[in-house]
């Protein structure tokens, strides 16, 4: 153990080495260059670079080297979290990463195939402290014996299963096993679909495979960025500390709500009805029509009038129709066709008016000329009441606005659908109460609107020809007072204008974006990221789906999820029915078929709620028995008070693990207020010792103890996402008559 305490404190020294460089690199980048223009022409280091480097090596302080695999060619090599190599010539590794080609036998050797290795070590540490050491013999013909062998080779493994839970999900890499690692590793490049039954690891194995992408992709995903999508913000909460701690910090983590960007909806008024409805995919052809029913023609023989100092203008059905076919034609998005049917409205408008101003009363040619016609063009274009008319005819739209009249009055939908979406119109369409079932009406309508950013586009010209001229200006004085401070002798020193010209300094003065790749992501609604993981992909609607493909125009995208944990109206379910419109049959689908969180016991009672409507379900096979069988209670008439007294007696010591309350969300105030410390609506902080939670809440979440209260007011696929998130010891209270599963 003393030799593997050397090792660990070499490589915590060679750490702290290099963050002393990185956060030197960080404020020399921040600090003002001196004003010599040669100075800031040279000056190389990026803030970002030298942060993000900062971030990892923080994320990664505890744990750093975690494995060592002795070869049988006498080569030995440490596995760690983050590669690190010595401060020599050679740049010798001193810590493989564990994503390298190099680290794989350290999780896929076997005695049967040892894949060239003699020995496996794990090694176990508290901060920079080695407390253990775990050898696995792989080649049995060597006699060297080091008296830390584990026997059965699993208990590295199993420590690991039944340590008290902490509330956030930690990394699984000293433990990966090898179907994990070969999804983690796939090389396949598109669609690939990881789907396993709870307790199988499947988000762990999607996030070690963000790891994994950033690793091997790195110069593609650092430009990119990788967006991982989760069910709930507490699943986020839960797993935002992985990456970091295998050294990735450019990912952005959002749930579906969060997807659009300056929009947080946090509405809750849908019923299920209304988010089913909101997500079939009906909805994309009803936006569509409701859009163009927006470009809109005056009545036949009602034409609008408009004010003109030569006269009214008289713009008809005739004239708006063809200024709107023409605009239609361009099959661009509303917003960005709008200019063309201006455009043809205006120029019909002027023919109109120049046919009536220079008309020969003798029927002889019109007197204006091409030049006399341009000015009355401008003159129109100018004119506030002509634009006023084809505002009112083809308005110009934001997604929020469009959106909430839609809601406000649903059309192009059975009676009854409309009914289940309508909500009244607000103030503002800012202060709409947005559900996240509205998020991906509101990308659609984006896509369909598009934004007109030409006047945007002009502000930034003219204000960068400002620059430019300001640069000239600049540039202009310097040579003038380099010629007469040398003008009577030569000189080698290079003058500003011998090495940039004004629009390259212009250049140089602009706002420097310091924002990683994943933030300037969040920003962005047309971002295509690199890779998108989306975990409970069961469970995303057609329209979530839509919003998230035009997310990856490359379809390079990891999907995590079970079909028997379906719970949302609007989810797909299907792998088939879910990628078909995008991708077709090209997808690859693997299944994680072992259970290593829920321990066997709980998982026969589980079996029973998938099989009621699935006889066929194959469920994943659990690693763990812990003699703890579930038990029910009947509350009679004290719910609250029957859940309290369940509660204390699993409640752990501190510091020893957690338990979760799982109850139907209208009991949440009645049960609150018989526990100690918990606030029925509040944001469910996951490091407690208690939490209280809806069965949706819960989601790809797991505790040390679980209670499930009144399970006959859950679904079949809440019920089973309730029943599997504990690792010890499962409680189910209840008044009403049990689910026959249960009984």
């Amino acid at each position: 153990m003393r030799e593997e305490q050397e090792f660990i404190d070499r490589v915590h020294a060679r750490v702290d080495a290099l963050r002393g460089v990185a956060a030197q690199g960080v404020e020399d980048a921040l600090t003002p260059v001196g004003t010599g223009l040669q100075a800031r022409l040279e000056r190389d280091i990026r803030v970002t670079e030298r942060s993000g480097l900062l971030a990892a090596l923080n994320a990664v302080d505890g744990s750093l080297c975690f494995g060592r695999v002795d070869r049988s060619d006498g080569a030995t090599h440490h596995i760690g979290r983050i590669g690190i190599r010595e401060d020599d010539a050679d740049r010798t590794p001193l810590l493989i990463d564990w994503r390298a080609p190099v680290a794989r036998p350290f999780y896929l050797a076997t005695g049967h195939t040892p894949m060239g290795l003699r020995r496996r070590r794990h090694i176990a540490s508290e901060g920079r402290t080695v407390t253990e050491l775990h050898d696995e013999i792989l080649d049995l013909a060597d006699g060297e014996r080091t008296g830390f062998e584990d026997p059965n080779g699993d208990s590295v493994l199993l420590a690991a299963l039944n340590s008290a839970r902490t509330g956030r999900m930690g990394d699984i890499v000293r433990t990966i096993q090898a179907e994990q690692d070969t999804i983690i590793r796939a090389p396949h490049r598109g669609v690939l679909v990881v789907e396993g039954g709870p307790g199988t690891g499947k988000t762990a194995v999607a996030l070690h495979r963000a790891a994994f992408l950033l690793y091997e992709q790195r110069e593609l995903l650092a430009k990119r960025a990788v967006l991982i999508v989760g069910p709930n913000p507490a699943f986020l909460r839960y797993i935002e500390e992985v990456l970091p701690a295998l050294g990735e910090t450019g990912v952005l983590l959002a749930t579906q709500a969060e997807l659009f960007p300056g929009v947080h909806a946090t509405g809750t008024s849908d019923s299920p009805r209304a988010a089913a409805v909101k997500g079939g995919e009906e909805m994309a052809e009803a936006l569509a029509t409701a859009v163009r029913d927006r470009q809109q023609l005056p009545e036949p023989g009602a034409p609008l009038i408009i004010q003109h100092d030569d006269g009214d203008l008289i713009l008809d059905w005739e004239i708006a129709y063809e200024a709107r076919q023409g605009a239609r034609d361009t099959l661009l998005p509303h917003n960005l066709a709008r200019p063309h049917f201006v455009f043809r409205v205006i120029d019909a408008l002027t023919a109109q008016l120049a046919e009536r101003i220079g008309a020969d009363p003798y029927g002889g040619p019109n007197f204006l000329g091409p030049d006399d016609i341009a000015l009355l063009g401008r003159a129109i274009a100018a004119s506030k009441e002509v634009h006023a008319a084809a505002d009112e005819l083809w308005p110009p739209l934001t997604p929020e606005a469009f959106l909430a009249d839609y809601l406000a009055a649903p059309v192009y939908l059975p009676a009854e659908d409309s009914d289940a979406i309508r909500r009244p119109r607000p103030d503002h369409p800012l202060d709409a109460p947005w559900t996240p079932a509205d998020v991906p009406l509101l990308d659609e309508a984006a896509e369909l609107l598009g934004v007109d950013d030409s006047a945007r586009l002009a502000a930034e010209e003219a204000v960068r020809q400002e620059r430019i001229a300001y640069a000239q200006g600049v540039l202009e004085l310097s040579r003038g007072s380099e010629s007469y401070e040398f003008e009577d002798e030569e000189s080698e020193v290079l003058a500003a204008h011998d090495i940039i010209d004004a629009e390259r300094m212009a250049e140089r003065h602009e706002e420097d974006d310091h924002r990683g790749a994943a933030e300037r992501a969040a920003a962005d609604r047309t971002w295509a990221f690199g890779h998108i993981i989306v975990d409970e992909a069961q469970d995303l609607s057609p329209m979530a789906w839509r919003l998230l493909m035009r997310r990856s125009p490359t379809r390079s995208l990891t999907l995590v999820g079970d079909p028997a944990q379906t719970s949302e109206a609007a989810g797909v379910g299907s792998w088939e029915n879910i990628l078909r419109p995008y991708v077709g049959d090209r997808f690859e689908h693997v299944t994680l078929k072992v259970n290593y969180r829920t321990p066997a016991e709980i998982m026969e009672l589980a079996a029973g709620v998938v099989r009621e409507r699935d006889p066929e379900y194959v469920l994943p096979v659990s690693v763990r028995s812990t003699g703890e069988r579930p038990w029910t209670r009947d509350a009679g008439g004290d719910l609250a008070g029957t859940v309290a007294k369940a509660a204390a007696e699993l409640t752990p010591l501190p510091g020893q693990g957690r338990l979760a309350v799982i109850a139907p969300r209208e009991l949440h105030e009645e049960i609150a207020a018989a526990l100690d410390g918990v606030t029925a609506g509040e944001a469910p902080d996951l490091t407690r010792p208690l939490v209280l939670l809806a069965p949706r809440q819960a989601k790809g979440l797991e505790f040390d103890h679980v209670l499930v209260v009144e399970p006959a007011r859950f679904g079949s696929s809440d019920l089973y996402v309730a029943l599997t998130r504990a690792t010890q010891r499962l409680g189910v209270v209840h008044r009403e008559q049990l689910p026959p599963a249960l009984r």
